[in-house]
């Protein structure tokens, strides 16, 4: 009995057997039981760590000293990287989405491209909009901008709202701050910067045949219509004057922490280290301080000059943070997971397996991110686990940024894959956009699996290149 146990510590093949036994126990956990993916990740990890031989002191440390255990360096590591980026880049969503820049947004670019154009100019609002706004709360806030439009152009509602959706979702999966994208970032220790520059890179051809091609195609074929009881929601939105912001206020807004963030990454590569300018850039470049001036500025310019209190301001705060807590927790057990895998030696096991069979890493990443995309439907559970399990395999290789930002865009891409009735954004779509089951399964699934395949793609071509 000892000799199989100590086969299931030390070979390879007992380690892969133990993480594949955790995988399937974490799923199990989500789909059949429906626990908490937080309390999921948790608990499978500690019975990972305990299978696979570690001791208690490695696991938790001691009643004395408990922050040189896996668990509190598997959750603070990740939590002291994301948490004040998710944070902030929340509250700047809720402030932009509460000032109108969505509707700025919308009617200017409407106006550009014209009747024929529409399509195309929703799928710019989801795409801008959805740089700093969670993509549940973008589709609450453009739905009545999509039946405006889908009212006026007299066409099925499908034509309108999936180039809005398919906005939404490619910034969500590749763009921080959202949860996603920036978790993977701390999992795999890799710039924001190059995150961005790889994200748009993947993410913007894939929009462009998800949000623009695919619309026109399926549209014709799936007539939806308005939801009836939107004539009277109109007309009170109609009826209802408020002072709006410029759309170069709005546009300053959203892209400020982006500029920054991509300022600290291109000086690191061309400016002398030692030069004061550099270290200006590396300061305010860093995805919390960008953050922090956009939404100091986003207060300001959209809340103080506008009239809002700061009783309204901190309202506004609390509200949006709300649903902020279970990402964090949910993210944090995922690191704990991978941090588990590295531990006790299956991150090894894998990669030496994968040396032998000659698999490659970025494949990897994509085909496991997929895969518990579809099993269980979070695509967040799924790009942290994915991380985890990736991560290890990455610290030995001496990978560059860009290559580490197309591993992270790969596990994105794979994270969103064939959306279906496990995952709650399914159904938000089917309720907003008046679509039955089969009709969401044939217009919302095919897109996100659209811009996962050719966010893919992307980045194998970018890796072949790089």
């Amino acid at each position: 009995m000892s000799g199989a146990i100590d086969w299931l510590h030390h070979d390879t093949a007992g380690l892969l057997l133990l993480c594949l036994v955790a995988i399937a126990l974490l799923l199990f956990l989500i789909i059949k039981i429906k626990l908490e993916p937080f309390i999921s990740l948790l608990a499978t990890g500690l019975f990972l760590a305990l299978a696979a031989g570690l001791n208690v002191r490695q696991i938790v440390g001691t009643a004395l000293k408990s922050s040189d255990s896996v668990l509190e360096k598997g959750f603070g590591g990740i939590l002291g990287h994301i948490a004040v980026i998710i944070g902030l880049g929340t509250v700047l969503g809720a402030l932009l989405e509460r000032s109108g820049g969505a509707d700025v947004l919308s009617r200017r670019l409407l106006r550009l491209f014209g009747p024929k154009g529409t399509p195309v100019a929703m799928g710019l609002v989801g795409l801008i909009f959805g740089i700093p706004v969670f993509f549940d709360i973008g589709i609450f806030v453009l739905a009545p901008l999509v039946y405006v439009a889908a009212k006026r152009g007299g066409k099925s509602l499908v034509l309108y709202a999936l180039p809005v959706l398919a906005g939404l979702s490619m910034t969500h999966a590749f763009l921080p701050p959202h949860p996603g994208p920036t978790a993977v970032a701390g999992l795999l220790h890799v710039d924001m910067g190059w995150l961005i520059i790889i994200g748009l890179a993947c993410g913007l051809p894939a929009f462009a045949v998800a949000g623009v091609l695919w619309p026109l195609y399926i549209a014709p074929r799936v007539p939806v219509s308005v939801p009836d009881e939107f004539v009277i929601a109109e007309k009170t939105q109609d009826g209802a004057e408020k002072p709006e912001p410029s759309l170069g206020l709005v546009l300053a807004v959203i892209l400020l922490p982006l500029v920054l963030i991509l300022g600290a990454t291109f000086g690191t590569l061309i400016l002398d280290p030692h030069r004061d300018l550099l270290s200006v850039l590396t300061f305010l470049g860093n995805p919390a301080v960008a953050l922090l001036l956009a939404v100091l500025l986003a207060y300001y310019l959209l809340g103080v000059r506008r009239g809002m209190t700061n009783a309204e301001f901190s309202e506004l705060s609390s509200n949006s943070l709300k649903p902020v807590g279970m990402i964090l927790l949910v993210v944090g057990a995922g690191a704990f997971f991978g941090a588990v895998i590295s531990a006790t030696g299956v991150g090894a096991a894998l990669a030496t397996s994968l040396s032998s069979a000659g698999l490659p890493v970025l494949l990897l990443a994509y085909v496991i991110s997929c895969g518990l995309r579809i099993a269980q439907g979070s695509a967040t559970v799924a790009i942290v686990t994915t991380g985890g399990i990736v991560g290890p395999l990455l610290t030995a290789d001496g990978y560059s940024q860009a290559h580490l930002a197309l591993i992270a865009a790969a596990i994105c891409a794979g994270s969103i894959i064939l959306s279906h009735v496990n995952d709650g954004g399914f159904w938000i779509v089917a309720k907003y956009f008046n679509m039955t089951v089969k009709e969401t399964l044939l217009t919302w699934s095919v897109l996100e699996t659209v811009l996962s395949l050719v966010g893919f793609g992307m980045a194998s071509l970018l890796w072949a290149i790089i």
